[in-house]
């Protein structure tokens, strides 16, 4: 009876272990998340249109389980000016919160920051003259924040 009683359990333990098993597999995010977050936190402006088509299609990326949250650029103006920063600024938050997810933030914090100047650069790019001085000068105090607080 006792035989009978333990291979019953440990048949019952394997089936556990086989559905735990697989429950974690398919709920695991793809193989390649590290490889599509770096594609998305370049400094390039193909990066920047790559992850703002991702962002408007998130339901697309769910099996990834990013972190889409934004603050936009937190306690300081998201159009400062009237330059649109907010895009730039929850891209920049996206690349934060999800490499800190993933345990290396640190290695990446200063191609984020980085990241962060090339698109507000981008921003500025739409401007002339006086106009476009005082963005470059914003997109740099942003920079210049994010390098030292954020």
């Amino acid at each position: 009876m006792h035989q009978r009683l333990a291979t019953g359990l440990a048949a019952s333990a394997m089936a556990l272990v086989a559905v735990t098993a697989t429950a974690t597999a398919a709920s695991a995010a793809p193989a390649d998340k590290p490889q599509v977050l770096s594609s998305w936190t370049q400094t390039s402006a193909s990066s920047y249109n790559t992850w703002v088509a991702a962002r408007a299609n998130q339901s697309a990326w769910s099996a990834y389980a990013f972190d889409w949250s934004t603050d936009y650029c937190s306690t300081s103006p998201d159009n400062p000016f009237g330059f649109p920063f907010a895009t730039s600024c929850a891209r920049h938050d996206f690349g934060y919160r999800n490499y800190k997810a993933a345990g290396s933030f640190d290695a990446n914090k200063s191609r984020l920051d980085s990241m962060l100047y090339a698109d507000l650069g981008r921003v500025c790019a739409n401007y002339s003259g006086a106009t476009k001085v005082s963005c470059d000068s914003t997109a740099w105090t942003y920079y210049q924040a994010v390098k030292a607080f954020g």
